[in-house]
């Protein structure tokens, strides 16, 4: 098991910046695909961004040319720049370490923290 803690949420104003950080207890970035994901008020947790174990990005197409993802392998932590921030941004964003094993998702996730965007 892995513990994953989120900071860096907090207030912003429209079209501000925030930048998130994900430390995991263990360096697991060879074997987990990492994520952020956020749930606005009465929504469904939805997919921000991944960064594979190579390295490769993948962004929901509402944040794509905003938002970045990164990891530091040295200290086992994950980040999210947010740029250009917006109202519908605001959310609960939390991390995600996901390993596939024999065709099945293993999740571990944050306590997430939340963002609030507003003017």
């Amino acid at each position: 098991q892995v513990q994953l803690v989120e900071s860096g949420g907090g207030l912003v104003q429209i079209g501000g910046s925030l930048r998130l950080s994900c430390a995991a207890s263990k360096n697991i970035f060879s074997t987990h695909i990492m994520g952020w994901y956020r749930q606005a008020a009465g929504k469904q947790r939805e997919l921000v961004a991944t960064i594979s174990t190579i390295g490769r990005t993948n962004y929901a197409d509402s944040v794509k040319g905003r938002f970045t993802i990164s990891k530091d392998n040295a200290k086992t932590t994950v980040y999210l720049q947010m740029n250009s921030l917006k109202p519908e941004d605001t959310a609960i964003y939390y991390c995600n370490a996901r390993q596939w094993l024999a065709g099945a998702a293993y999740d571990n996730w944050g306590q997430g923290t939340q963002v609030t965007v507003s003017s």
